[in-house]
């Protein structure tokens, strides 16, 4: 159990990171010559359901007791 905790703890974190950088990072979409185009498509339902995965996450593991 001690594993899963752990497990679940670096899974939230890595999800809720992984979402706020794909929300908030410029992504590249054109690069042709000297003509570069950006875009940044801001909270995606994408993003916004890693996020919300990585907090349920964490709180399942920070609630995951040992047991005995």
């Amino acid at each position: 159990m001690k594993i899963l905790k752990i497990v679940l703890l670096i899974v939230g974190v890595v999800l809720i990171i992984f979402g706020l950088y794909n929300a908030f990072v410029p992504q590249q979409v054109l690069d042709i010559g000297p003509l570069e185009v950006n875009a940044k498509e801001g909270l995606s339902n994408q993003s916004l359901g890693m996020i919300g995965i990585g907090v349920l996450a964490l709180i399942a593991g920070a609630l995951l007791k040992n047991r005995r």
